[in-house]
């Protein structure tokens, strides 16, 4: 039978970088889903297309164990009213401060305010007129969710009217009220109590009671990532984002218990990847001492565990450079630096990661719920190719030229040139019709 002690591997050990491999392809390939599920998964999203709400609703019973008619899909208002007026205060003033810092977070890094032109040619953005986003129907509450993903949508100027919420019925065969209650406060009034891979199909093809979406985002379970990447190309998407991972870099002198509390965080969600790369062996042994002194104080103890076995890893290098180039190959989704004045340093170094946090004082929470970048990161290695959920995700460009004859003359040989030689007779006239004198 396994015990923590298996997930340590050491540069002194047998197949290091064998065993290194094959961890990384197992996460990597943890969300995808055999060519059995994927059948399975065109299936319903074909269904959806062609039966509408009748098949959202199926869905919906068979999977969630809810039946719905078409009519209750849709929360109203007045409940969105309601479960505001009821969130706890204290809870409604951290929602409030988290909304702000993800404000001004987003504000600061937002890039399409403005529109370019310089001399002939230039850009301008404009917002995605209508997004959905994916809230999980986790066993508690994720206002955070509605808070990291709609908030950055708000700022790039989609308008609050066209921003829906889909999250299953997990609550009481509803959403939970913190949630409704978050998107009321974002003024978000469209919300469905729908999930999985039949949501994410009516957002995608629209429904008589769901009209459909230019851009799905958000966080969700292998079915929901599989679900988006499938129907990528009819609408946009932010990542594949999920499960949830961090690999963390310490030195000798990082703070065990911290490093341990900060895996756990992760691991509990079930699946969740927990990687530790270090170039102490005493700190993997207090690491993993750690582990098992505060594994006995969590609720969800015996699924943390299984997932430590089974998607966690604790890997002692020669050096610390080994442990950054082998970071920067795992491109992971959090990526925390514990190795005290070097952190900063380290930090530098890194090419491929969803997120990183720097310092002791710096777990994945302060970006989950507070900090102001938004948790939704892409997972499975594709930090290498993609980015954090930003307001920059949420507004799309267009190429303005703007030539005057004058502009046209000086350039029209080159152009007349280039179109010839790929044989393209009808571009190359449309230029030349121009200067013809007869036409002027």
């Amino acid at each position: 039978m396994k015990n923590l002690q298996d997930i340590i591997i050491s540069h002194a050990g047998k197949n290091f970088y064998e065993r290194l491999g094959e961890f990384r392809t197992k996460i990597v390939n943890a969300p995808l889903l055999n060519d059995n599920e994927l059948i399975l998964l065109r299936e319903i999203i074909t269904d959806v297309r062609q039966n509408l709400d009748v098949a959202v609703a199926k869905y919906t019973e068979q999977f969630d164990g809810v039946k719905l008619s078409s009519d209750d899909f849709l929360i109203s208002e007045q409940k969105l009213k309601e479960s505001h007026e009821n969130i706890d205060k204290k809870l409604l003033a951290s929602i409030r401060k988290a909304i702000a810092n993800v404000r001004k977070y987003q504000q600061k890094i937002f890039i399409g305010r403005k529109k370019y032109l310089k001399e002939d040619v230039g850009i301008k953005y404009n917002p995605i007129e209508r997004v959905g986003i994916c809230v999980p129907g986790a066993s508690a509450p994720l206002p955070s969710t509605v808070i990291m993903t709609a908030v950055p949508a708000i700022v790039a100027g989609v308008k609050k009217e066209n921003i829906i919420v889909i999250s299953p019925p997990r609550h009481k065969s509803s959403i939970h009220p913190t949630i409704l209650a978050t998107c009321y406060e974002l003024g978000i009034t469209e919300v469905y109590r729908i999930g999985g891979i039949q949501a994410v199909a009516a957002l995608t093809y629209g429904t008589p009671s769901i009209k459909n979406v230019y851009k799905i985002v958000g966080p969700g379970n292998r079915w929901v990532q599989a679900a988006k990447k499938e129907v990528f190309g009819k609408v946009g998407i932010d990542s594949i984002a999920g499960p949830s991972e961090v690999l963390i870099i310490a030195d000798k002198n990082a703070n065990p218990a911290y490093i341990a509390a900060d895996m756990l965080s992760q691991a509990e969600h079930a699946p969740g990847s927990a990687v530790l790369f270090t170039n102490s062996n005493s700190l993997t042994k207090k690491v993993l001492a750690e582990l098992e002194k505060q594994l006995g104080n969590l609720t969800r103890a015996d699924d943390t565990r299984r997932c430590l076995l089974d998607y966690s890893i604790i890997v002692c290098f020669k050096n610390m450079d080994e442990a950054v180039r082998m970071a920067n190959e795992f491109a992971t989704e959090h990526l925390e630096i514990h190795c005290g004045k070097d952190s900063r340093k380290i930090a530098d170094k890194i090419k491929n990661a969803g997120a990183i946090f720097i310092g002791d004082y710096t777990p994945v929470a302060t970006g989950d719920y507070f900090a102001g970048p938004s948790h939704t990161l892409p997972t499975g290695g594709c930090a290498r190719f993609a980015s954090a959920l930003t307001s920059n995700d949420f507004i799309k460009s267009s190429s303005i030229i703007e030539y005057n004859r004058q502009t046209l003359k000086k350039n029209k040989d080159d152009i007349i040139r280039l179109a010839e030689a790929e044989g393209l007779d009808a571009h190359s006239n449309s230029v030349k019709i121009r200067f013809k004198t007869d036409n002027r």
